[in-house]
């Protein structure tokens, strides 16, 4: 799908004056952490998708790519849980850390790419990135909605929770965890679309709905079609005004044929093309701003080949994410242009 009509011409005008302004640059963060939820190993997922080739692959794009290593991040001994919400201290630490590194690497111009880790990692990475362009939308992406609260979450995980404390509508639902005071509200509901979902708990059901938020089960998309998804993702999110995108991906809204070595596999996933498809049509945009890429456990695949294809899986998603076409190459701003001109 390219991108067609008023909004594309609106788009392409409004991109060509952004990077103007903005370097070509991106960075690479690793976010080895996994206390927002209760499964070891998913803090290993920044090795395993480095060791899978990410950063050769992004070097063979448009642009510098600059590995900022991974966060050090520290565990408290003394984390109690607050009502059943496991290690809030810890998260809330570590976040508040992960704010401070986003924030620094898009204000320094970087397109940002957040290693996890858990989920739990999108409050800071999506907060810091709001810092420095607070009219961001985001598109989440991932077999579950994670807009519990600590009132409705049935485990208490945070990771599960995180969309919660981003939006202005939940901040009188939200209570005072502890390690969370720095972080207010930033994100307006309709300014949020979910594309993959399939397992969605009975609470956050009824947030979705009385919020009025997009979202795209996988019968949605069986029903649709992935170009339409994404027509409509950006119709949504993007006809009032040119904006700055973050992705939040989760790997477990790829289908566990394709993704296997993570938490909280869901069957019935994004196929290979739909889950490209969605990172490629993202960055035809040009303006994806900040990626998280979460949720890859080396520790649960069940052999070496099971780790290999979930690390290879999250290299693609990012790659494209970042230009590389199917084709082989790069997709580059005069590439893109003139094969929407010879199709027109």
């Amino acid at each position: 799908m390219t991108l067609r009509g008023p909004l594309c011409r609106l788009l392409r005008t409004q991109l060509n004056n952004t990077c103007q302004s903005r370097a070509h640059s991106v960075a690479v963060l690793g976010a080895p952490f996994s206390k927002g939820q209760k499964r070891g190993g998913v803090e290993n997922g920044p090795k395993a998708i480095r060791d899978a080739g990410l950063i050769e692959r992004l070097s063979h794009l448009d642009y510098p790519v600059h590995d900022f290593g991974d966060l050090s991040f520290q565990h408290l001994e003394k984390d109690e849980p607050y009502m059943h919400v496991p290690f809030p201290r810890t998260v809330g630490r570590a976040n508040k850390l992960l704010s401070g590194a986003v924030s620094n690497a898009v204000g320094a111009g970087h397109t940002t790419i957040m290693l996890g880790g858990d989920h739990s990692l999108a409050i800071g990475s999506v907060e810091g990135h709001a810092k420095q362009r607070p009219d961001l939308c985001l598109i989440w992406v991932d077999a579950h909605a994670d807009i519990n609260t600590p009132f409705t979450s049935p485990s208490g995980n945070l990771h599960g929770q995180s969309v919660a404390f981003m939006l202005k509508e939940l901040q009188n639902k939200m209570p005072e965890l502890p390690g969370f005071s720095w972080v207010k509200p930033f994100l307006s509901a309709k300014d949020l679309v979910y594309i993959g979902l399939r397992d969605v708990d009975p609470g956050e059901y009824d947030i979705l709905k009385d919020l009025g938020v997009q979202y795209f089960t996988m019968r949605d998309i069986d029903r649709l079609g992935i170009q339409r998804v994404m027509e409509v993702t950006f119709d949504h999110l993007l006809s009032r005004k040119q904006r700055p995108i973050h992705l939040s991906f989760d790997i477990d809204a790829m289908d566990p044929s394709l993704a296997p070595a993570t938490g909280t596999p869901v069957n019935g996933g994004l196929t290979y093309r739909e889950g490209i498809w969605i990172t490629e049509e993202i960055h035809n945009t040009g303006l994806l701003s900040v990626m998280d890429l979460v949720e890859v456990n080396p520790d649960l695949g069940a052999s070496r080949e099971a780790v290999e294809s979930t690390a290879s899986m999250a290299v693609d998603v990012i790659a494209s994410a970042l230009g590389q076409t199917r084709e082989g190459g790069p997709i580059t701003q005069e590439s893109q242009t003139l094969k929407e001109d010879t199709e027109q």
